[in-house]
C-alpha cells in the first residue's frame, strides 16, 4: 500500500496516527492492500480556494476527497480480480478540524482521524448528501473509528504485558544466573 501524505498546514500533525487509521480502513472495508492514496494537509486559504473551486461554496472545510477510480468495497462483482488502484487525495485543513474538535469537545488527533474516515469513506463511493446515505455513511464512519480505537487499546495493552512479561524474563535470568 502506497499513502502520501504532504503536510502543507503549517501545523504540527500526527501523521502516523492518519496513516494508521487509513491502513485500518482499507483492511476492513477489504480495499486491495496495494492501493494508493494521498492525502494532503492544508491551511484554511488553501482549503478556501478548493472548497470554492470545486465545490462553489465559500470559506475553508475540514475534508474533502477527491476519488480517482471508481471502487466498492470488497471490489466490483463483475470484475474478475480486483486489483490494486488509486483510491484518490484526501485533503484535510487541521486548522479548520481544531476549531471543531474543541467545539466538540475532543482532541485535535481525534478530529483529524474521524476525518480520515470521512474522507475515506467518500473516496469508497459513499454519500450523505441523501437522509438514507447520511445515516448508512455516518454509522459506518462511528463503527469504524471505535472499532480502530479497540484495535489501538488492544495493542497497547498486548505491549503493557510483552513489556511486563521482558521484565519478569530478565528477573527470572539473573536469578538463574547470581554472576550477572
Amino acid at each position: 500500500m502506497s499513502i502520501e501524505i504532504s503536510n502543507e498546514s503549517g501545523m504540527d500533525v500526527v501523521e502516523e496516527n492518519l496513516l494508521d487509521v487509513v491502513r485500518f480502513v482499507i483492511a476492513r472495508m477489504d480495499v486491495h492492500p496495494a492501493a494508493e492514496l494521498s492525502m494532503v494537509l492544508v491551511d484554511s486559504d488553501a482549503m478556501a480556494d478548493l472548497h470554492m473551486r470545486w465545490m462553489d461554496l465559500p470559506g475553508p472545510t475540514d475534508v474533502m476527497s477527491f476519488p480517482m477510480d471508481e471502487l466498492e468495497p470488497g471490489g466490483r462483482p463483475d470484475a474478475p480480480e480486483p486489483g490494486p488502484s488509486m483510491l484518490g487525495d484526501i485533503v484535510l485543513c487541521p486548522s479548520f478540524a481544531a476549531d471543531q474538535a474543541v467545539k466538540a469537545g475532543h482532541s485535535l488527533d481525534h478530529e483529524l482521524a474521524l476525518l480520515t474516515v470521512h474522507g475515506m469513506l467518500h473516496l469508497l463511493g459513499y454519500d450523505h448528501a441523501e437522509p438514507e446515505e447520511e445515516k448508512e455513511m455516518f454509522g459506518l464512519q462511528n463503527q469504524l473509528l471505535e472499532e480502530w480505537y479497540e484495535e489501538l487499546r488492544r495493542a497497547e495493552h498486548e505491549a503493557r504485558l510483552a513489556a511486563r512479561d521482558q521484565q519478569l524474563l530478565g528477573k527470572v535470568g539473573l536469578a538463574d544466573n547470581p554472576e550477572q
